[in-house]
């Protein structure tokens, strides 16, 4: 299987959350997962760039936003099925347009998840 590495933005609470749940899932730990947010991470991209968006690298292809999602499910065996529904260009555009619109929501989102994880 080809190996797969996620950028992901650390300083999000909301990200945080997913990648950890990730991780869990990553049984047979076939996903390099890194944090794009620190300084001493090279990027392959802008580093700007990388934050503004889920980005992810499947053996030569970089890939984003939904595609990138996508691929992530597809190296994780509970999530395969949904990565491999995402092959289908109608299903990956519907996923893009959530994905999209999840970014224009997502400030709302991180602000409320940094009030709930300084009351808990």
């Amino acid at each position: 299987m080809t190996r797969l590495t996620v950028w992901h933005d650390g300083g999000c609470p909301l990200c945080r959350r997913e990648i950890a749940l990730m991780r869990r899932l990553d049984r047979r730990g076939a996903i390099d997962f890194v944090d794009a947010s620190n300084d001493d991470t090279s990027c392959p991209i802008d580093r700007d760039a990388m934050l503004a968006r889920f980005h992810a690298q499947e053996g030569d292809r970089m890939l984003s936003g939904a595609a990138a999602f996508a691929a992530m499910w597809r190296a994780i065996p509970l999530l395969r099925p949904l990565g491999l529904a995402a092959r289908n260009p109608v299903v990956l555009a519907g996923l893009e347009r959530v994905y999209r619109a999840f970014l224009h929501v997502r400030p709302r989102l991180q602000s409320f998840a940094r009030k709930v994880d300084r009351t808990a």
